[in-house]
């Protein structure tokens, strides 16, 4: 995952080794796919990965859920919309993580995540809050990949 929003422009696969309880191990790969709401690449390059993502969704048999992230200040894209629409409809468990919810006021932040919840036409529990500067949600983001695995 690049450290500058948007800059992700290929396929990265970083090797993950996590212990979720005492004596069990998960080892897997976190796939990070190319942006596209945010990124900062011409409409042609974004568009052009497209079909590499959909080819990752439907052609990866280990693939076993994926974590949309969706900057909460800004809400979901239409970008964002359509992803919705194509995962629901490939039946693979999906959660969608709202970041940066501590750049936010608490009447805010409500607000935007109660909107966010009814743009994406999900059901609540399949969206997260999180915040990587306070750790906010990292915990549940954690169960819910374990979860994966059961």
């Amino acid at each position: 995952m690049s450290a500058t929003p948007g800059k992700t422009q290929e396929i990265n696969y970083y090797a993950v080794r996590a212990e979720t309880k005492p004596g069990r191990d998960l080892n897997f790969f976190l796939v990070d796919l190319p942006g596209y709401g945010f990124a900062r690449a011409p409409a042609s390059v974004r568009q052009a990965w497209r079909p590499l993502i959909e080819w990752y969704l439907t052609k990866t048999a280990e693939l076993r859920g994926v974590v949309q992230l969706i900057d909460v200040r800004h809400g979901p894209t239409r970008d964002d919309l359509q992803m919705v629409e194509y995962l629901a409809g490939s039946g693979l468990p999906t959660l969608f993580v709202l970041t940066k919810v501590d750049k936010l006021t608490k009447t805010k932040r409500a607000g935007c995540v109660t909107s966010a919840v009814e743009q994406l036409g999900v059901n609540p529990d399949q969206v997260l809050p999180f915040s990587a500067l306070s750790g906010e949600g990292t915990e549940e983001l954690r169960e819910s990949v374990a979860g994966l695995f059961d």
